[in-house]
């Protein structure tokens, strides 16, 4: 694609959510996100569930929106060159239900969220993303170049600390 090509850096996804019941003292239930699909649905489509048995519950949660940025280039394209690249899903529990809020293919934008005490849980990148990510990473992302050494003065070059 020559860079006169329009792209676009949005795309809608569906996540699965799951809900496993717990059998001990602490916790009832462990909510996580288990898989991300391409997906044509607009934002807004309701949820409904997938799968419902005695102990698990996956609920689709279609039109979600991911948007790359390019001041997260670096992030995608750490991700996009890992050896399991993935989206991480954002969720927050609400009305008992854990629901996704935010998706990123960013690894900063990722460790941020995690910093942060959110919820956040990485999966598996859907193989037909990468080549639309790493053509954003190709056309956004510029390494810094490598940052000269200072030293305090020019006798103080090649040592460290004092003697």
């Amino acid at each position: 694609m020559s860079d006169s090509t329009p792209l676009s850096s949005q795309r809608s996804l569906a996540v699965i959510m799951e809900r496993v019941a717990l059998r001990n003292r602490w916790a009832t239930e462990q909510w996580s996100a288990r898989a991300v699909l391409c997906d044509d649905a607009p934002a807004g489509t309701p949820h409904r569930v997938i799968v419902q048995h005695a102990d698990t519950v996956q609920i689709l949660f279609p039109g979600q929106r991911i948007a790359l940025r390019p001041d997260e280039s670096e992030g995608y394209y750490l991700n996009v060159t890992s050896s399991q690249p993935r989206v991480f899903v954002l969720w927050r529990l609400r009305e008992d239900i854990a629901r996704p809020e935010m998706l990123t293919v960013s690894y900063h934008e990722g460790a941020r969220w995690m910093d942060s005490d959110e919820h956040v849980d990485g999966v598996p990148l859907p193989p037909e993303l990468t080549p639309w990510i790493a053509e954003y990473v190709e056309r956004h992302y510029r390494p810094e170049p490598p940052k000269a050494k200072r030293y305090a003065s020019s006798k103080d070059r090649g040592r460290m600390g004092h003697f």
